[in-house]
């Protein structure tokens, strides 16, 4: 959509469309493989159990590996969009 232009410099272009420069350079982080597993398997817990909670998520966790954090948790299952029941 935006090119380097001789006549248009990437200021004027970026101001004609609206959008911000900042947004030009940058590149997106690409998600972790482990972030990606953790996300499947709060999935699968959230499926077997919904009324499970933040607390209740995070205990089951830690039981079966590493320990986590409760706010990466609360953060990963709203990214989600998931909700106790």
């Amino acid at each position: 959509m935006i090119q380097r232009h001789e006549s248009l410099s990437l200021r004027r272009q970026c101001e004609l469309l609206g959008l911000d420069r900042s947004g030009l350079y940058y590149t997106p982080v690409p998600i972790a493989p482990e972030e990606i597993a953790l996300c499947h398997r709060l999935d699968e817990l959230y499926t077997a159990r919904p009324h499970y909670g933040v607390r209740s998520m995070t205990a089951v966790l830690r039981r079966e590996g590493p320990a986590i954090n409760p706010k990466r948790v609360r953060r990963l299952l709203r990214q989600m969009g998931l909700l106790a029941i």
